[in-house]
């Protein structure tokens, strides 16, 4: 009996083993089709994401329709298999200059959606503040016991259908010189 016993234990760990195998293996099939292997060579022009963390804010808030990425920066040295030393500005200078592989996109030049370091001003946690330049339209949002006056804003750096609706009393307290 009990060397039946070790033998069936033997077998069913055998075949825990395998089919955890084939899953494995099925998971790895299905990643490797959808992901792909980013590298960057020495003289590239790259864009560093912004931190989504620390915000990229108005109002200490995050957009989607925020930029996402900053620079365009030149690739000065390859470090290991994913890092990458980037030439930065002199504005970034208390910025480390060693970023993941996972942080760079590869720099398009006729892409809009990307800010140059040196239009805005960048903090030491690569946060910035974007500034208003007019606005477009206003409008009063209803709810069901009150209505909240919006203004329609076009910010520096980007274009007018990249505007975004405001609360009015937001924008009349940081930007009084816009009314």
């Amino acid at each position: 009996m009990g060397a039946t016993f070790v033998d069936e234990t033997v077998m069913k760990i055998n075949l825990i083993k395998e089919r955890l195998k084939a899953a494995q293996d099925r998971q790895q099939k299905y990643y490797n089709q959808k992901h792909m292997f980013v590298e960057f060579h020495i003289g590239d022009f790259v864009y560093v994401k912004v931190s989504l963390m620390k915000g990229v804010s108005r109002f200490g808030r995050v957009s989607k329709l925020n930029p996402r990425y900053i620079g365009p920066f030149k690739i000065i040295e390859r470090i290991g298999k994913s890092a990458y030393r980037l030439l930065l500005s002199d504005q970034m200078s208390d910025v480390h200059n060693i970023f993941h592989v996972s942080t760079l996109r590869k720099w398009i030049s006729d892409s809009g959606k990307k800010l140059s370091a040196d239009e805005v001003e960048i903090q030491e946690n690569l946060r910035y503040e974007e500034e208003p330049e007019l606005i477009l339209a206003y409008d009063v949002r209803k709810l069901r016991s009150k209505q909240i006056p919006m203004v329609k804003v076009k910010w520096k750096h980007r274009t007018a259908r990249e505007a975004t609706w405001e609360k009015e009393s937001d924008m009349r307290q940081a930007y009084p010189y816009l009314f």
